[in-house]
């Protein structure tokens, strides 16, 4: 048997944001991808991929009807990181309910990073986005 697995940064970014720009009745019809990069590369230190904003409007796809920033996604060569700025506490309680790698980042406001290490954890990093709203 033949394990593939998809370790790509850039592509785990790309499956997460199509998680939660298309997943219907599932708790995330408030977010909102947006201030994407579609020509982002991979680095070491992660690169700004795009943002998940909060929607004033569930209703619309609207960048400029954006409450404020739930989590900015960055990619690096081997994984995806999401760093949640709202909402911090609950992101860091949902990431270890499904197991996903996830720390505290000691800045004012304080952050919560959440590590996306396969493709296949991408299903669990959305769950902590509805678990966060």
């Amino acid at each position: 048997m033949v394990e593939d697995r998809t370790t790509d940064g850039k592509r785990i970014a790309q499956l997460l944001s199509s998680e939660v720009s298309s997943r219907e009745d599932s708790g995330l019809d408030g977010l909102a991808v947006v201030n994407a990069d579609a020509d982002v590369e991979p680095a070491a230190d992660g690169e700004l991929a795009y943002e998940v904003a909060l929607r004033d409007d569930a209703d619309t796809a609207d960048e400029e009807d954006v409450d404020a920033i739930l989590a900015a996604v960055y990619v690096h060569d081997d994984r995806a990181r999401v760093e949640f700025r709202e909402r911090v506490d609950e992101a860091a309680d949902a990431a270890e309910e499904v197991g996903l790698r996830v720390r505290p980042k000691a800045t004012r406001p304080p952050r919560t990073l959440v590590f996306v290490e396969d493709g296949a954890e991408v299903k669990r990093a959305t769950d902590v986005f509805v678990a966060v709203l």
